[in-house]
């Protein structure tokens, strides 16, 4: 089920949360809204669900209009033909399991034979079976949350929103359902829309990323493209940690590239699409950087601080080019006071205009 929405636009009072928004979801697909607080994501989606009304714009929902300000068609969520998930779960404290996943088949009237059959399989999806008759109080947050999908998806729908669905939850659960949603997404063959504000939460999930700025996308693309090639400083400092100096690009003689940043020089690829003696923003990612010791080769630098966490240590390296993080994995340590040389592959150094 594909998502069409042109020209949206959406104000509250005098203030304009979107104003003039064209974007494609893919059917078959989960397409993560990402940004911050204040963005549009969370607008955007309610505007499709049909719990805001825009105030221009047209959306269509598998080639049916939904929304439409120039033909005043605006049809009602249950309508709609979507399922949503909220980050509040939403479920009926007096209820069993059974009860609050049945309730969407009750309200269409569905035959009460169906409804066993169709509840039974939703719980199944959910790993929820050995629960179908136990107090909606008497779960955990995380099977709580379940029962919220298993409701969302009892009525087969072909397009599932979710709004920031794993907030609740605690750090671990969070990671087990990002995995146990993306199954299930692929078992059942539905289009998702899905919000949120965490960037490693977006990166797991998605087929397709659209980052908000301002209530408009500022870049949408696979979550490598978007964490490899930003297209400016934004996108490359919101997902992930970003190295980001000035530069200069420079060529040799024998046409290969270079980046001049004050007196050091990088080894850049051809590819870099920037004018011989252009000025740039150079943007090198924390785990790329390599470190050679004492010194080694590549740009001079002292370890300022190590932090260890677990898998991995932050390090913070002074040099002549500004203050560098470094990732390093597994059990490579260094120590505070040490002098390093820092290298990158040139493949690994993205350059994006100097704004």
């Amino acid at each position: 089920m594909s998502v069409v929405v042109e020209r949206l636009s959406k104000r509250f009072g005098t203030v304009t949360v979107i104003a003039d928004l064209t974007v494609n979801f893919r059917e078959n697909a989960i397409s993560v809204l990402l940004g911050p607080s204040g963005s549009g994501k969370t607008t955007t989606l309610r505007c499709v669900a049909g719990l805001e009304e825009p105030n221009g714009g047209e959306i269509a929902i598998e080639s049916r209009t939904v929304f439409s300000a120039r033909h005043k068609i605006n049809l009602p969520p249950e309508e709609r033909g979507l399922g949503m998930v909220f980050q509040s779960y939403a479920i009926w404290p007096h209820m069993t399991v059974f009860e609050n996943v049945a309730l969407p088949l009750r309200a269409h009237r569905v035959a009460s034979g169906d409804v066993a059959s169709r509840v039974t399989n939703a719980l199944s999806m959910v790993n929820l079976d050995q629960f179908r008759d136990r107090s909606a109080t008497q779960l955990s947050g995380g099977q709580q949350q379940r029962v919220a999908i298993a409701r969302c998806i009892v009525n087969n729908p072909r397009l599932i929103l979710l709004d920031e669905p794993l907030g609740n939850l605690d750090a671990k659960l969070r990671v087990g359902m990002r995995g146990e949603l993306k199954d299930l997404q692929r078992r059942i063959g539905a289009t998702m829309i899905f919000v949120t504000h965490d960037q490693e939460e977006a990166m797991s999930l998605a087929d397709e990323i659209f980052l908000f700025r301002d209530g408009d996308i500022a870049q949408q693309g696979s979550p490598e493209d978007l964490y490899r090639r930003p297209k400016t400083r934004y996108v490359a400092e919101f997902l992930g940690k970003a190295n980001l100096f000035r530069g200069t690009v420079c060529r040799e003689r024998d046409g290969t590239f270079f980046v001049r940043v004050g007196a050091e020089r990088l080894a850049i690829t051809g590819d870099a699409l920037m004018l011989d003696g252009g000025s740039c923003l150079c943007m090198v990612r924390p785990e790329a950087w390599k470190l050679g010791y004492p010194l080694g080769a590549g740009i001079r630098g002292r370890v300022e601080s190590v932090m260890f966490i677990g898998d991995r240590s932050e390090v913070r390296v002074s040099t002549q080019i500004g203050m560098q993080g470094v990732t390093l994995f597994g059990y490579e340590k260094v120590k505070v006071g040490e002098d390093v040389g820092l290298t990158v592959d040139p493949c690994l150094i993205h350059l994006l205009p100097d704004t």
